[in-house]
């Protein structure tokens, strides 16, 4: 694509805009809500939190994103950068204080709210590119965000460990990081600009196919909860269960792949969602998370976490980049929010996955069940996008 000279300002203008819009869902998704995944093996080891406390740690974070998302769901986008500067301090300051708790029900409780940033974040950051700016080409750039987060907050860690921090030290450490990457975000969000001045050879990037088959909405919405609740049980305790069965293994690195392939994978699906639709693409991207969610249990070596990791890690985000833009889409024609309804969904299939693995790990002992559970949620998914 060529730009003459009158455009190159605006072109790169619009390429800073997808950049700031990222690293919101770097800090509110990334850091906030996924690194506990990392840290969550430390606490435990640490005396902490036990692992059902974890679980409940986790299950109050989802509760709270889906709190954040019932909020969001009149959030319009000419406010939208007000929420991204919200989400920003709030994912600092929850991560800030968990360097100071001890209690479980404390921990608990600052999770909770933790997810009611990470969805606001979510939403907020999507309003603002897709909606308020127009930016639909920028999708895949803002949702690479999130497995950007992962992957340098688990390499952080890594290094944090490596320093002898513990689990208290690793938080503060997340906090300070939070904050430094928020002011490189916050210039974007200090006014509503809808930056007026655009490109239109980048408007043309859009997915062709998505954008000239809306598909229908409340298929969409079943489908994204149960995604939510397919990838949540691989994503909540994959660091543990490397752990437990590989104590050599540092299961920070193991997330890290998880955070790494999530990254390029955006603009993968991004380029599968052009070329074959909504449809076909969701149904691609859902098999293959499946299977990636069941690797473990048929392939139980190292080798078999490091390649679920990636296959989920590469898919998860991917369900993002696909959804929430054909959500957009199928909203304008009917007015509703339903990228807060999308969020909302996800909310609510990441509140039962943890409860689910719990439960089922009570009566068995092992995480088996609980993956083989979350790898059918997604071959439901993918049988419910028949009717899309």
């Amino acid at each position: 694509m060529s730009t003459s000279s009158a455009e190159r300002p605006a072109y790169r203008s619009e390429w800073i805009s997808a950049i700031q819009a990222a690293l919101v869902l770097t800090i509110g998704m990334g850091f906030g809500r996924f690194a506990f995944t990392a840290i969550y093996p430390h606490m435990v080891n640490e005396g902490v939190l036990s692992l059902r406390g974890g679980s409940l740690a986790a299950s109050a974070n989802y509760a709270g994103y889906l709190v954040g998302a019932l909020l969001a769901v009149r959030l319009r986008a000419h406010k939208a950068h007000w929420f991204c500067q919200l989400s920003i301090l709030g994912t600092a300051l929850c991560l800030a204080v968990l360097a100071l708790l001890t209690s479980t029900w404390t921990i608990v409780a600052v999770r909770g709210v933790a997810g009611l940033f990470s969805a606001l974040s979510m939403v907020a950051a999507s309003l603002w590119l897709l909606e308020h700016r127009g930016h639909s080409w920028g999708a895949p750039l803002l949702y690479a965000g999130v497995g950007v987060g992962i992957a340098v907050s688990a390499e952080l860690l890594v290094l944090a460990e490596a320093s002898g921090l513990d689990s208290a030290g690793m938080w503060l450490m997340l906090g300070i990081a939070t904050l430094m990457i928020g002011l490189m975000a916050a210039p974007a969000f200090l006014t509503g600009d809808r930056g007026e001045v655009a490109v239109e050879g980048l408007r043309e990037m859009a997915p062709s196919n998505a954008d000239t088959a809306i598909v229908a909405a409340w298929p969409l919405v079943l489908i994204y909860g149960l995604a939510g609740l397919g990838y949540i049980v691989t994503a909540t305790y994959l660091p543990t269960l490397v752990k437990t069965a590989f104590p050599d293994l540092n299961p920070a690195h193991v997330w890290a792949v998880f955070g790494l392939g999530a990254a390029p994978s955006c603009y993968l699906w991004h380029r599968a969602h052009e070329r074959l639709g909504t449809r076909h693409a969701l149904r691609l991207n859902l098999i293959v998370q499946a299977c990636g969610v069941a690797l473990p249990v048929v392939f139980d070596s190292g080798a078999g976490y490091l390649l679920s990791a990636l296959l989920v890690g590469s898919t998860f985000m991917g369900t993002v980049t696909i959804a929430m833009p054909a959500a957009q889409h199928a909203a304008r024609q009917s007015g509703v929010n339903l990228l807060a309804t999308m969020t909302l969904a996800y909310g609510i299939g990441q509140i039962i996955g943890p409860l689910l693995a719990d439960g089922l790990y009570a009566l068995s002992q092992t995480f088996n069940s609980s993956l083989l559970s979350a790898a059918a949620a997604l071959v439901i998914a993918t049988f419910i996008s028949l009717r899309l």
